[in-house]
């Protein structure tokens, strides 16, 4: 009995012991020596979220939401709804949370934890974000997100966190633009390689292969001056405009690698192809030298064992996203494929951008409107146009009983010299008849054997 009572009282001291160390939830009201309905609900929730019980915890805080709507505690109710489905995970999970984020910024827009929920939603996209090479849904509307806090929360404590991460996502982003840009320009599609690394230049300065794309976009400029000298129906004087634009188009490319990037590695390439096209070579300034060596060591090089396990994860890898720096705000207007070829004929026009032209035989013309059927068609030689011949027949117009009918067209064989095609079809039908009865039908089974 005695050994008994020993074991019943060092039990209960345990369990007085482990009461005592037990930890609350995360409540922001834990301090607050309230013993109110509301408080209790809200208590309530945040032990079962503590528990990873979320559907109780949501339960509770909807109770409390429906039952008290001029409690003090609605804002931080509504707030852990979403925090409760957050929590959870899971795609349909983080698709709800994204929505009561939302509807917790429209009720709210003033409170601190507003810029709290625009970051969740952020952080929902840009924890879902795949590949470059792969869906960029998640990636473009982390990109929106992100700015959206950093322009309404601008005096935020999340804005530098938010930036770091508009950095890396606008990396992933940018390593996507370089990549079809490559693609084009293995495949010599040079105007719309260009498209491609003229938009990631302009767009994202901070990407940490911008002089690769700079370089790679001089080279598609220099692929299309190769095309234009091979190009013998192009006549001398368009040639030499259109050389001279793109020389020129090649040039400040080049010329961006050594001014913007000069302590990267294309820095001297870029210059070696600068005197090859006889071009003036910049010298880069004291502040862009400090500045472009400071953004590359804020990057960080992938280890290898991050690197062995890149290809097994379907995040992308950011860690050479630069950690200085302000990321773009405001996309300038894209390039297009056909911007750059409505360049390249404005240059052999002499400068005209809304002229295109075509090159013929060595003649450059501007390209004429769509022929309509309500006109007459002209040949390249005709003559100035005419009035209308008086006596031409109009529509309203009956014809005249002597002239010759129209020719038939019929599409169907001709049974012979003297055959109308309205014995054709049925001739026809039955040639095909007596071929399709001609053909040997496959055999099958046992029925291969038999030779006959």
């Amino acid at each position: 009995m005695r050994r008994n009572s020993s074991f019943a009282f060092l039990a209960l001291m345990l369990a007085l012991t482990v009461g005592c160390t037990n930890k609350k939830a995360t409540n922001p009201l834990a301090n607050v020596g309230s013993k109110q309905p509301d408080k209790v609900l809200f208590d309530r929730a945040m032990d079962a979220m503590k528990h990873n019980r979320f559907d109780v915890a949501r339960m509770t805080l909807q109770t409390l939401i429906n039952t008290y709507p001029d409690s003090e505690y609605i804002a931080r109710a509504k707030l852990g709804v979403a925090d409760s489905w957050y929590a959870e995970g899971g795609t349909t999970a983080l698709q709800q949370a994204e929505i009561e984020y939302k509807d917790f910024r429209t009720f709210f827009p003033n409170m601190p934890e507003a810029a709290e929920a625009q970051l969740k939603v952020a952080n929902i996209h840009y924890e879902q974000m795949e590949k470059p090479d792969r869906d960029f849904t998640h990636a473009v509307r982390a990109e929106e997100e992100y700015r959206s806090l950093i322009q309404d929360y601008p005096d935020s404590k999340l804005v530098p966190r938010a930036k770091q991460r508009l950095r890396e996502v606008q990396e992933v982003l940018a390593d996507r633009e370089f990549g079809i840009g490559k693609f084009y320009y293995m495949r010599m599609a040079y105007p719309a390689a260009i498209a491609r690394l003229k938009t990631l230049a302009d767009r994202y300065p901070l990407y940490s292969g911008a002089d690769e794309a700079l370089y790679l976009l001089g080279q598609s400029y220099e692929g299309e001056i190769n095309n234009v000298r091979k190009n013998g129906r192009i006549n001398e004087v368009t040639k030499t405009r259109l050389l001279e634009d793109l020389t020129k188009d090649a040039g400040e490319a080049y010329d961006k690698i050594i001014t913007r990037y000069p302590a990267m590695d294309r820095s001297l390439d870029a210059k070696a192809r600068l005197e090859a096209l006889h071009q003036p070579v910049p010298r880069p300034t004291r502040a862009a030298l400090e500045q472009n060596k400071k953004e590359i060591a804020s990057r960080h090089e992938p280890g290898m064992m991050n690197s062995m396990l890149a290809n097994l994860e379907k995040h992308p890898d950011v860690t050479k996203a630069s950690h200085m720096g302000d990321p773009t705000m405001v996309d300038p207007p894209p390039v297009t494929a056909m911007d750059v070829v409505k360049g390249l004929a404005a240059a052999a026009q002499g400068g005209d951008n809304k002229v295109s032209v075509e090159t013929t035989g060595g003649t450059a013309k501007p390209s004429e409107a769509a022929p309509r059927s309500d006109t007459p068609t002209a040949t390249a030689d005709a003559a100035p146009a005419v009035a209308a011949d008086p006596n031409e027949l109009k529509p309203n117009v009956e014809p005249d009983p002597n002239a010759l009918p129209p020719l038939q067209q019929s599409n169907q064989l001709e049974t012979g010299s003297g055959g109308s095609s309205a014995n054709a079809a049925p001739v026809k039908t039955e040639e095909m008849a007596d071929i399709a009865q001609s053909k040997k039908k496959k055999k099958k089974g046992l029925a291969k054997l038999n030779p006959f």
